[in-house]
């Protein structure tokens, strides 16, 4: 299938606008850049409540927000970590997308603000991640969550995260109910199918994932550490089962399909969706594609069959 018309147009539209690459221009420009994507974003669903705190962390405290669909005293529960290469965006631009995951899967959802890169490369982002779910598991009881439900998700880098979370939670015999990764890095190989043939013209570059890379490891002595690189780990065995969400033009997908395999190579359960005609980021641009709420709706139903 060719590029959806909407998606055709999206991204006409921000060629035309001709922000700079995440590589041409200082940092706090191209943070300052994303703020346009709450347009995108969508219109964000009424929930019972959202509640927004500071947990502590590391080497930080944390913002955190949590949305709640309901009132329920033993909810499921949603752990999210936000794309960006590590490096960009922020909370609000996933209110739309994150709102409406809690009300169709009836999940709360904890959506954390880790610290970014290249201030703060990794360990930091990931320990950051590991610590919210630490978190989440020891205040289950006073958040109204069944700790037997949690999971853990993200889209891109957020994905990356969320993988190496669920590889720690199983390292430290944590059992986590499922991991919903959207369009996910796990490698830092860039010879992929994906990579050379949506290299540019698709939104995400290939350029860019290599300079987001650059920003998160800061040289390759991580490239070995599957809590950096999930994709390295020695065994996938009793990992959560995977709900990986992808898109047909984008960078990451030969990225997303291999980690699917690997995971069922061990014995992992991955539920695969691949949408046609969509690129990087759809999911949380409901102004943009009807997709998203697809895709959005599809997830959530996964989530309520693992959790049940």
């Amino acid at each position: 299938m060719s590029l959806a018309p909407e998606i055709k147009a999206f991204l006409e539209a921000g060629a035309r606008a001709g922000l700079p690459q995440v590589w041409e221009a200082p940092l706090d420009v191209i943070r300052r850049n994303t703020q346009g994507r709450t347009v995108t974003s969508g219109p964000v669903e009424d929930v019972h409540e959202v509640i927004n705190r500071f947990i502590p962390g590391p080497t930080a405290d944390l913002p955190i927000r949590i949305y709640r669909p309901d009132n329920s005293s033993e909810s499921k529960t949603v752990i999210y970590f936000h794309g960006g290469g590590w490096v960009i965006n922020f909370l609000d631009i996933y209110d739309a997308s994150l709102t409406r995951l809690a009300n169709q899967s009836g999940a709360t959802i904890i959506s954390v603000n880790y610290q970014k890169a290249p201030e703060h490369p990794f360990p930091i982002p990931f320990d950051d991640c590991y610590a919210t779910l630490l978190w989440v598991i020891e205040n289950a009881r006073n958040l109204n969550i069944d700790p037997a439900t949690i999971g853990v998700a993200g889209d891109s880098a957020g994905a990356n995260l969320a993988s190496a979370v669920a590889i720690k939670a199983r390292d430290n015999n944590i059992a986590l109910a499922f991991q919903l990764l959207i369009y996910p890095c796990n490698d830092r190989d860039f010879t992929t199918d994906s990579y050379l043939n949506c290299a540019t013209g698709y939104g995400l570059s290939t350029q860019a994932m290599q300079w987001f890379w650059d920003q998160y490891l800061q040289g390759d002595h991580h490239d070995d550490n599957p809590y950096a690189v999930p994709m390295k780990a020695k065994t996938f065995k009793d990992i959560a089962p995977a709900i990986i969400i992808t898109a047909q033009y984008d960078p990451l997908l030969s990225d997303s399909q291999k980690y699917g395999e690997l995971l069922e190579r061990d014995g992992v359960s991955v539920t695969y969706k691949e949408y046609a005609g969509m690129i990087h980021g759809f999911f949380s641009n409901l102004a943009v594609t009807p997709t998203a709420r697809e895709a959005i709706d599809f997830a959530a139903v996964e989530i309520k069959r693992l959790t049940q």
